[in-house]
């Protein structure tokens, strides 16, 4: 799968130990460990990004 910009949030800690996300060319969203660029990638689909999102945010996370 070809995801396209990996970004990190803005409320990262500054050290860079946090998570990445991009988006694949086909709405896929990738979900990785910033100190391990080249291990695994969870993928959501859009609508569980926006439930992941959703609950997150609900949380005060």
């Amino acid at each position: 799968m070809k995801y396209l910009h990996w970004r990190k949030s803005r409320h990262s800690e500054p050290n860079g130990d946090c998570v990445e996300v991009a988006r694949a060319n086909d709405g896929t969203i990738g979900i990785r460990d910033s100190k391990a660029p080249g291990g695994p990638i969870l993928e959501l689909a859009r609508g569980q990004w926006a439930r992941f999102l959703a609950v997150v945010r609900a949380s005060g996370a």
